[in-house]
């Protein structure tokens, strides 16, 4: 809802989808957020090709550690998806703001818990962590 907010604020031509399939050269992945071009959904409204693809969000979990913070980044740069963060939650909500710089994703900020991140890309958005909680 905050990123929907942030984008409606500033009239970003975007939409925020959340458990969508995204096509990937290598196959098919469901990012936890997906920040796509507005109006890119396939004609089956379940997925999406990673060209209008922005930013991808995944929540890490205990089952799902390695995926997240290795496997799909690696898929989504392939990809050229140009933004990658990944919410973590142990041992207390923080956001890893990472951006594909040739070829791979390089860590720009570190949101943590308790302070205000304002970041410009892929539109300007402010958060603080302390108030996301696994669902």
């Amino acid at each position: 809802m905050a990123l929907d907010a942030a984008a409606r604020a500033v009239g970003a031509p975007v939409e925020i989808l959340e458990a969508i399939s995204v096509t990937l050269p290598s196959g098919l992945v469901v990012p936890d957020i997906v920040v796509a071009d507005a109006g890119a959904t396939v004609d089956d409204g379940v997925s999406i090709d990673a060209e209008a693809v922005q930013l991808v969000v995944e929540l890490v979990s205990p089952g799902n550690k390695t995926m997240d913070r290795k496997f799909k980044p690696m898929l989504y740069a392939e990809a050229a998806i140009p933004h990658y963060w990944r919410l973590e939650f142990d041992p207390a909500p923080r956001l890893v703001i990472t951006e594909l710089e040739n070829g791979r994703y390089v860590e720009q900020a570190t949101a943590l818990s308790g302070e205000v991140t304002r970041l410009d890309a892929p539109f300007p958005f402010a958060i603080d962590p302390a108030g996301l909680a696994r669902q």
